[in-house]
């Protein structure tokens, strides 16, 4: 006799009874009364056992829903355990197809790699570094020894289908950079030292650390509007010629931290107009070959200017002078029309032209 029920009900007739022979040897009390009190007694006892079973079913329920939110929280961790072990397998299938002798094979895994980057943007970090390192793959092109040829047919066809597999992959680095204007969004790395680039365009793109150290950039290229958050390195890189001439657009363009540019060969036109250095800046060493432009640039840190030479027109009209100065055998050609911030001077070097930036002690 174990069930609560035959108990209750037991209860319920032995109350029942108890009440009701009690109440009917008071002669003050009818017996309608009596048996209505003992009805009320015998009542309560089943009530009570109703408010225990409901109770019980509660708490049953609820032991169900917590077991199902385990299954279910167990179904998702395998789920996700599944989508990780695919990933993994699709991102380690994709490098190992960048080594194929197929062109059209390695775009395919450079744009699977891209895919994987984008449905699961944990990988992004690491996709970059895959497609940064592609293009630190040492590359030749005839067109950048000699740019009267634009065929690139002198090293045969293959060169020139290499070529549009690293503009793919430049073009999906920049795919895959946030937009500038995105201030929440995570900002990525970029290690591209001593990569041979063509065409390449980050512009309006958000950047974390940017390492183009001794880079080769041919044709035009293009850091307008960028947000580089991290430290900028240019050092000792080299703009030159491809299919188009090697200009070096950075307008409006905002370095948040160092930004090194110490060696750095401009072979075309650098255009810094409206940019921003908000950290330590230097362009020692660096050559302009032709026209500079750092018309309204603002520099709130150091700026390093020293054996610094502009063989064109030099447009150094700064938004902001730097407090901290470094002018020393910087050079440029009196000849030229040259465009400098007040009180600076220009002290003549030889016949050529040739003349060095001064400013007069304060």
């Amino acid at each position: 006799m174990r069930s609560p029920l035959l108990w209750t009900f037991v209860a319920s007739v032995l109350l029942l009874c108890g009440v009701g022979g009690w109440l009917l040897t008071d002669p003050a009390t009818s017996r309608s009364d009596a048996l209505k009190t003992a009805g009320l007694a015998g009542g309560a006892v089943v009530a009570l056992y109703a408010l225990w079973l409901n109770d019980r079913r509660r708490r049953v329920e609820e032991a169900r829903q917590e077991i199902e939110r385990q299954r279910h929280d167990l179904e998702m961790r395998r789920a996700e355990q599944d989508r990780e072990r695919v990933s993994d397998e699709r991102f380690a299938k994709s490098v190992e197809l960048l080594g194929h002798e197929a062109d059209q094979v390695r775009v395919g895994a450079l744009h699977a790699l891209a895919g994987l980057a984008r449905s699961r943007p944990t990988y992004t970090q690491t996709v970059l570094d895959v497609l940064c390192a592609y293009l630190r793959r040492p590359f030749k092109h005839a067109r950048y020894e000699n740019p009267e040829r634009g065929d690139g047919l002198g090293d045969g066809p293959e060169v020139e289908r290499e070529l549009q597999v690293r503009l793919t992959a430049q073009r999906l680095v920049a795919e895959l950079l946030p937009w500038a204007s995105e201030v929440d969004a995570p900002s990525y790395d970029l290690d591209l030292t001593g990569a041979v680039l063509e065409y390449l365009d980050l512009s309006r793109r958000k950047i974390g650390r940017l390492l183009l150290r001794y880079a080769s950039l041919h044709s035009s290229t293009n850091l307008s509007g960028c947000v580089i958050t991290d430290r900028a390195y240019f050092t000792a890189a080299g703009t030159g010629n491809g299919r188009l001439i090697g200009n070096f657009r950075c307008r409006g363009t905002k370095f948040l931290d160092y930004a090194w540019f110490s060696g750095t060969v401009f072979a075309e036109n650098a255009d810094f107009t409206e940019t921003t250095f908000a950290g330590r800046t230097a362009f020692k060493d660096a050559v302009f070959t032709k026209d500079a432009v750092f018309t309204d640039a603002a520099f709130d840190d150091s700026l390093d200017l020293r054996h610094a030479s502009f063989g064109g027109h030099a447009d150094l009209r700064f938004a902001r002078v730097p407090e901290h100065l470094s002018l020393y055998n910087t050079k440029v050609l009196s000849t030229k029309d040259n465009q400098l911030p007040d009180g600076w001077l220009l002290e003549p070097l030889d016949d050529d032209g040739a003349a060095r930036l001064t400013v007069p002690a304060s």
